[in-house]
């Protein structure tokens, strides 16, 4: 038998879908779980039930709740060794383009934004790419285009970016003020930033990289076969998929349409 908080979850998740089109149904059921039991903590609701009647009837709770749900977390050259080797491998690939078009989903508050847009300045293919970033949370998309982080983040930073081969000082690619780092925003002239849901919309350009990192970990086997599926759509023949540590072409049905650049590093290129 269904235990009562389980199927107020399921009903949870089914209301936010039909009030807010934002569709949670297919992502890994005991992630949610956790999130909305921290979420009840701070939004004050006893059981989940109430916490649904109260996004039902208050749209800035659910604005509050989707802050939960999404975990914006994340942190700039995360993994140093995976950017070293999109610079070996990757970019020389990419200098064969005369333009580069480039999708980072899940883009989150845009810390791998920032980090592949040092990248491609650093390689000379800035100019001539388009980076669309895309996220199903709207505040932080807005973070992402302030492109503002805090100074003690960005000590980690630094020491990612020097490890993943990074060519100059950091400290250029921002000025310091009261607490803060900001980006430069020539860094996002070419970025595009906008609401996109792996769960529910399309494809919306063929690119020759995609970059979704930590984001299929969240999801249920049929939601990642989803992605996957946009994925493999989206890229040019021979186009360049890159996923999280924790991710894996291996199981999947997509598994055979791409060959495993760098394995390790979960480096991806369409068959």
């Amino acid at each position: 038998m269904e235990r009562s908080s389980d199927i107020e979850l399921r009903l949870l998740i089914e209301a936010i879908y039909l009030k807010y089109s934002y569709d949670f149904r297919d992502y890994s059921g005991a992630s949610i779980k956790r999130r909305v039991q921290h979420a009840l903590r701070q939004l004050d609701c006893a059981t989940i039930s109430a916490l649904q009647e109260r996004v039902l009837h208050d749209p800035a709770a659910f604005m509050r709740l989707l802050q939960f749900l999404t975990i914006p977390v994340s942190e700039m050259f995360r993994d140093p060794g995976h950017f070293l080797e999109i610079r070996r491998e990757v970019v020389p690939l990419l200098r064969t383009y005369p333009s580069i078009k480039i999708w980072i989903a899940g883009c989150s508050t845009g810390e791998e934004v920032y980090s592949m847009a040092i990248l491609l300045r650093e390689e000379g293919l800035l100019e001539r790419t388009i980076i669309y970033a895309t996220d199903i949370n709207p505040h932080s998309l807005e973070k992402a285009k302030q492109g503002i982080f805090t100074l003690d983040s960005v000590q980690a930073y630094t020491r990612n970016y020097l490890a993943s081969g990074g060519k100059r000082e950091f400290s250029e690619y921002y000025n310091s003020a009261y607490g803060y780092a900001i980006f430069d925003k020539t860094l996002r002239e070419n970025v595009t930033f906008a609401d996109h849901s792996l769960a529910t919309d399309s494809v919306f350009s063929e690119t020759q990289l995609i970059s979704c990192r930590n984001v299929l970990i969240y999801f249920n086997k049929k939601l990642q076969e989803r992605a996957l599926g946009l994925f493999h759509e989206s890229l040019c023949h021979r186009g360049f998929l890159a996923l999280g540590s924790k991710e894996t072409l291996d199981f999947s049905t997509y598994g055979k349409q791409f060959e495993a650049l760098v394995k390790q590093e979960r480096i991806y290129r369409k068959s």
